[in-house]
């Protein structure tokens, strides 16, 4: 017995077309076994993307904490410069005054003694109270 092309080519035709039916179709039949993995599956799928949400919420409120916490050190930083500048100021201001005063004083000082001992003061009488 002799097979033609025609045959052949109507023999695949008729298994693509029943592959394709069945493929559209489907297979309702699920053993309970695979059905109770399936399910299982699912919940842990869906627990998971649970957790990831609140986990990416919490990564969130952590970024934006983080900002507002280097916001800070930045304002923080800035402030401890301008006071340091304040303070080196404040110093050099009164080391001048200081540098001052001591040529105020230094010419006083050495005229002082010198008027001290010219004049005799009295001695003041010690005087005893009663308690």
């Amino acid at each position: 017995m002799r097979v033609t092309k025609r045959q052949v080519n109507r023999s695949i035709g008729a298994v693509l077309g029943l592959g394709l039916v069945l493929g559209v179709t489907g297979c309702d039949y699920w053993p309970p076994a695979l059905q109770a993995q399936i399910e299982q599956l699912r919940s842990e799928t869906q627990t998971l993307t649970m957790e990831k949400t609140q986990l990416q919420a919490q990564m969130n409120d952590l970024a934006k904490a983080k900002q507002d916490l280097q916001t800070q050190i930045d304002d923080l930083a800035r402030m401890n410069r301008e006071k340091t500048g304040m303070i080196t100021n404040l110093q050099n201001q009164l080391d001048s005054l200081r540098a001052k005063a001591a040529k105020a004083v230094a010419p006083k000082a050495t005229v002082k003694p010198a008027a001290k001992a010219t004049a005799k003061q009295p001695t003041k009488k010690k005087t005893t109270t009663k308690r």
